[in-house]
């Protein structure tokens, strides 16, 4: 048995995923981030970064693992799965997953602070954050124009992914254009697991959120960005 501690955010979401994929037996422990109990001795003593999310395997002597990329491997060879074996598989699965934890998750992540966050909107920024998002969505789309995956089989680099570029419409990232990329983004979302995945813990926003609702989610990511304690 596996306990999961997460929130609704993409990195949360990556190993609900990979978890619901995977079969495996977990229990889910939604953090509430707006009161920082993410920060709360309990929670350091398993992640000491005090960041969403983190695992604890109680059939591995309650080893603990943070670090979204980094539980994704754990689960990944722990199981035999969603990963492959050979050194060159390996690679590549690894080399899409450091993709999205270099590149994908830090420019999305700061497209959002700046263009959702903060009360200031600086547009040389957010040009910059939301032009490097959308460079590196093109990257994907070339890459999908010739493989059904990012790696091969479906993987956890597919998951790692797909759970960031889903939410580029909060970005202000357009995938117009881009058709590779938005056949993968309605492949992957089609698969069950992830249909139940994303929803564990569910976000209080969608695509049909009012604009009341939205910019109270914004006003509570502001006030965990000005203390220091989000997790973007």
């Amino acid at each position: 048995m596996i306990d999961l501690y997460t929130a609704a955010t993409p990195n949360g979401h990556k190993i609900s995923i990979a978890l619901e994929e995977l079969a495996l037996p977990y229990t889910l422990h939604a953090l509430d981030l707006t009161s920082n109990e993410q920060k709360l001795p309990w929670f350091t003593a398993i992640n000491p970064n005090g960041r969403i999310p983190a695992i604890v395997d109680r059939a591995a002597d309650n080893f603990a693992v943070f670090e979204s990329g980094a539980i994704l491997i754990y689960l990944a060879e722990k199981t035999g799965q969603l990963m492959p074996a050979d050194a060159k598989g390996r690679s590549q699965v690894l080399q899409w997953l450091m993709f999205q934890m270099g590149g994908i998750g830090p420019m999305m992540g700061q497209a959002n602070v700046f263009f959702r966050y903060f009360p200031e909107k600086i547009q040389a920024v957010i040009d910059r954050y939301q032009g490097e998002s959308r460079r590196l969505f093109k990257v994907l789309d070339g890459h999908l124009k010739e493989h059904e995956y990012l790696a091969g089989d479906y993987s956890i680099a597919d998951i790692a992914n797909w759970a960031w570029v889903r939410t580029h419409s909060w970005s202000g990232v357009s995938v117009e254009e881009l058709p590779h990329l938005q056949r993968w983004i309605k492949a992957v979302a089609e698969r069950p697991a992830v249909k139940r995945g994303i929803l564990l813990p569910e976000s209080r926003l969608d695509r049909n959120s009012s604009a009341e609702k939205t910019e109270q989610f914004a006003i509570e990511a502001r006030k965990m960005l000005e203390t220091g304690q989000s997790r973007l």
